[in-house]
């Protein structure tokens, strides 16, 4: 059995239980459920793959419950559960347990982000050797990784989660202090964020059928 790293970076990763019905509902209302859950499966297995790839302590999230016994070996990954009234709430917990044990660069990211690599995060770690903060600023204005050493309270709260504001009052919030912005990705929410994407192509074929008839 391979232990898990006892590294003093720490890689939060959030993501919602995948179950019919309950995930990507955006991207559902256009391709329906079963394929929105398939696609969500996909990315999680993206997730986890660069994740693993990473010398860090890993500490899953789930949103509803954990699974010990799915896809995510026990190994590698620290299951745990979300606890809060919104996003804020839950990433606010997650950090202060984090630095609370000890760990010196805590990073978060999300589960939906197909343009995300290992050597994104690898450089979002590095980062923070000369940054407060590290954020990886999203097309559709939030953000889809956020790391500091030290918890800024600030950041969880007064903002409405999944809006296109997200970005613009973190980074009102953080001025004054070192921070560092990544290169901006799309995450996936809409038919539209990955119908041109190939990676994707294969989830569609009933649909580009349908637009040849």
């Amino acid at each position: 059995m391979v232990k898990k790293s006892m590294n003093r970076d720490l890689l939060l990763i959030f993501t919602r239980n995948p179950e019919l019905g309950k995930v990507k509902s955006r991207l559902a209302a256009t391709v329906g459920d079963k394929i929105a859950l398939d696609i969500y499966n996909f990315l999680l297995d993206h997730t986890r793959q660069i994740s693993m790839k990473l010398d860090v302590t890993r500490h899953l999230y789930y949103s509803e419950e954990i699974q010990p016994q799915d896809a995510w070996d026990n190994s590698f990954f620290d299951k745990r559960l979300q606890q809060g009234d919104d996003l804020g709430e839950r990433m606010r917990h997650a950090f202060t347990n984090g630095l609370d044990e000890g760990f010196e660069k805590v990073i978060i990211i999300g589960s939906d982000i197909y343009d995300l690599d290992a050597t994104d995060i690898e450089n979002a770690f590095t980062a923070l050797d000369h940054s407060d903060v590290v954020i990886g600023p999203a097309a559709d204005g939030g953000y889809y990784l956020l790391g500091m050493r030290v918890l800024i309270p600030e950041l969880f709260e007064n903002k409405e989660w999944g809006s296109a504001t997200v970005l613009k009052d973190t980074l009102t919030q953080l001025k004054g202090r070192r921070t560092k912005l990544l290169t901006v990705k799309n995450d996936v929410d809409t038919f539209e964020d990955i119908k041109d994407v190939h990676a994707f192509n294969h989830f569609f074929t009933h649909i580009n059928e349908a637009n040849h008839l």
